[in-house]
């Protein structure tokens, strides 16, 4: 039996500016982009590996949450403490600079951590905490 990741969730909070970081930085093939009520869904995903997917959605917008849950969840977005991702590249320091050019707002220059890692990270634009590992 297999079992592969599908689809990782992070919440956006500015289409276009979601679509600038995730389509236009980091080069990730937009898969869907889907409409509902003024609010928007994107599927992203790196190219050649059509399995795995994050989808960017309008965050806090389940039936029956609360505006004070509501409020509570965007200010967490903002802070970079809601939710997070790691991505792996063979080229750290060429993704890193590439990222940093376009504006993205850094977090950590690439550096080895104690743990045996190299990695860097970023926040995209809602703020969700995007770390990236050199792959060995």
């Amino acid at each position: 039996m297999a079992i592969t990741i599908h689809h990782a969730f992070l919440p956006h909070t500015d289409a276009e500016a979601a679509l600038g970081f995730y389509r236009d930085a980091l080069g990730f093939e937009v898969r869907k982009d889907v409409g509902y009520e003024g609010l928007r869904w994107i599927t992203v995903g790196p190219p050649g590996q059509p399995g795995t997917s994050i989808v960017l959605h309008p965050p806090a917008v389940d039936p029956g949450i609360s505006e004070d849950e509501r409020r509570t969840i965007l200010e967490l977005i903002a802070k970079g403490t809601y939710t997070a991702i790691t991505l792996a590249t063979d080229d750290l320091d060429g993704l890193f600079e590439r990222l940093e050019a376009t504006g993205a707002d850094v977090v950590q220059e690439p550096a080895d951590q104690d743990y045996g890692v190299r990695d860097c990270a970023f926040r995209d634009p809602a703020g969700n905490l995007i770390r990236i590992n050199q792959l060995a």
